[in-house]
């Protein structure tokens, strides 16, 4: 097979026929490409008003010429060869000892339970909150009326908290055993667009994920095994600082295989787990707060007119300040929502979310500023957790519940906004003004108005006063690191940390392949 890089096509409105393009490129004849596939596809606009799409390609030719053509474009950096990097499923030997448990079934959860459910090894996964569709009514009915249900919202239940997100896919992990490629199959084959294997910012979107989701549970169970929803694990019963099993409601599970793979607002099992000697530490994460703008204003700075025959456009912002702290979009959300995302009675958390389509008419990204030592005592593996709740406490006063909302220029000025400006908020969940410009330290304060002026030198209008602020994003990734060895166990034998709760993961693909690590890490111990 051969590979092609940096196929450049105009962006036009009309489908490029790639196998001419591809045929002309190869000086060879269209019947003499027997298959042709999309490896990645990116946008160029660095030339705009001239947009491109670029695309990396792999081809297979008849009659068996493709090394006379690899030949001839020997010099020719972009035409290689090409091998599939697929993964390999590890296999055990005949297991006879208890079942593995999974506790928590998003996206580390449920990847490391289809590797052991592929292997005959009946996991069971334990998942305080709900099924997906039901969970679905529990948040929907959230954000009609401000009654939460503390165990079904958007970060408790199956798929976890990225299920009501924007379901982007990309990941900075470096992949070299295919376990990228791996996740992003097994979507399809569950249900997801098959787009998501080769765009460079792959996303699904919250109303077809949870589909794709509840298939694959479906096809967990048909393989052996077992789910048990609305159930918590509050105890971990250890022996000689080995795990051998956990209680769940009024029942004891024996195993000698737990992994963890709780998400990053379990802060119950935080609280339990180090209880029980479970080392973890206390790590950076980064707060501030969703800001929206018009989603047309976004696609226009980033694609001039190209943007009309684009997708809603997407942007990465980040700056290092003069005090020490990064200041960075996090989470952007195409055509989104911003939503209510608590999870704790009397406390508020916002995050970013859209549907497949990306169709709403404002953009969304959180605005965060890093936080570690200067905001909390480190030494305390918890005291991220309670820097957090406070927080999140304030933003619930402020509004009696609601979303408190206020202007950029508003912030600025410390002044309690009235209306909107130009646009309104596109938001799910109910909203009033108030003081977001009170949430936090004058520094970490300032930080955000010093990091969105630089923001502005990068998309126009970025910084316009009538972009609105809404808070408050605490729950960027967990505020502890759960330890664990090169074995991926923690310091109590047998017990797996893993995913984004444990530390070891940023997103919806990181943590089903860090699951899927771990899951291969269970079964090679179970072939000693």
């Amino acid at each position: 097979m051969i590979r092609i890089d940096q196929v450049k096509v105009e962006v036009s409105g009309q489908e490029a026929d790639l196998k001419q393009i591809v045929a002309k490129k190869l000086k060879v004849s269209e019947g003499e490409i027997k298959s042709l596939e999309i490896l990645k596809k990116s946008v160029d606009a660095r030339k705009k008003p001239i947009i491109y799409f670029v695309y990396s390609i792999i081809v297979q030719l008849s009659n068996d010429n493709e090394k006379r053509i690899l030949a001839k474009f020997k010099k020719d950096n972009n035409i290689n060869s090409y091998v599939p990097k697929a993964y390999n499923i590890p296999k055990t030997s005949d297991w006879t000892g208890d079942r593995p448990i999974v506790i928590g079934a998003g996206p580390a959860g449920l990847f490391a339970a289809y590797i052991l459910a592929l292997n005959n090894l009946n996991p069971i996964v334990f998942e305080r909150g709900k099924k997906v569709d039901e969970r679905t009514a529990d948040v929907l009915k959230f954000w009609e009326t401000g009654i939460l249900d503390t165990t079904s919202n958007v970060q408790f239940g199956e798929g976890g908290a990225g299920t009501f997100s924007d379901g982007k896919l990309n990941t900075l992990v470096n992949d070299k055993f295919g376990r990228n490629k791996f996740v992003l199959d097994t979507f399809v084959k569950f249900g997801a667009n098959s787009n998501i294997l080769y765009d460079y910012k792959p996303h699904i979107g919250t109303d077809v994920l949870k589909n794709v989701i509840a298939n694959m549970r479906e096809e967990i169970i048909r393989l052996g095994g077992e789910f048990y929803f609305g159930t918590a694990v509050d105890e971990f019963i250890i022996e000689n600082e080995k795990i051998i099993g956990v209680k769940a409601g009024d029942k004891t599970y024996k195993s000698s295989h737990v992994i963890l793979a709780v998400g990053h607002s379990a802060r119950d099992t935080f609280k339990i787990l180090h209880e029980s000697g479970v080392y973890m530490e206390a790590k950076d994460f980064a707060v501030g707060f969703r800001i929206e703008h018009p989603q047309e204003m976004i696609s226009r700075s980033m694609y001039a007119d190209g943007y009309k025959n684009l997708e809603p456009a997407p942007y990465k912002l980040a700056t290092n300040l003069d005090n020490g702290r990064g200041v960075y979009s996090f989470c952007m959300c195409p055509g989104g929502f911003v939503v209510n995302s608590s999870s704790e009675e009397n406390r508020l958390v916002v995050n970013g979310m859209s549907y497949s389509k990306r169709d709403s008419r404002n953009a969304n990204s959180a605005i965060v500023v890093s936080v570690g030592g200067r905001e909390f005592d480190k030494t305390n593996p918890l005291a991220g957790v309670e820097y957090q709740r406070v927080l999140e406490e304030k933003a619930f006063s402020l509004c009696n519940g609601k979303i408190p909302q206020q202007l950029l220029g508003d912030f600025k000025l410390k002044k309690l906004s009235s209306s909107f400006g130009d646009f309104s908020s596109e938001t799910k969940g109910q909203t009033a003004f108030g003081l977001l410009s009170d949430i936090f330290s004058q520094e970490i304060y300032q930080s955000v108005i010093d990091g969105i002026g630089v923001f502005g030198t990068k998309i126009k209008g970025f910084d316009r006063d009538d972009a609105i602020f809404s808070g408050v994003e605490s729950r960027t990734s967990s505020p502890v690191r759960i330890s664990r060895d090169e074995f991926y166990q923690a310091n109590i034998k047998g017990l797996y940390p893993c995913g984004e709760g444990a530390g070891y993961a940023g997103g919806i693909t990181s943590a089903a392949m860090d699951g899927m690590k771990v899951a291969e890490a269970v079964i090679s111990n179970m072939n000693l």
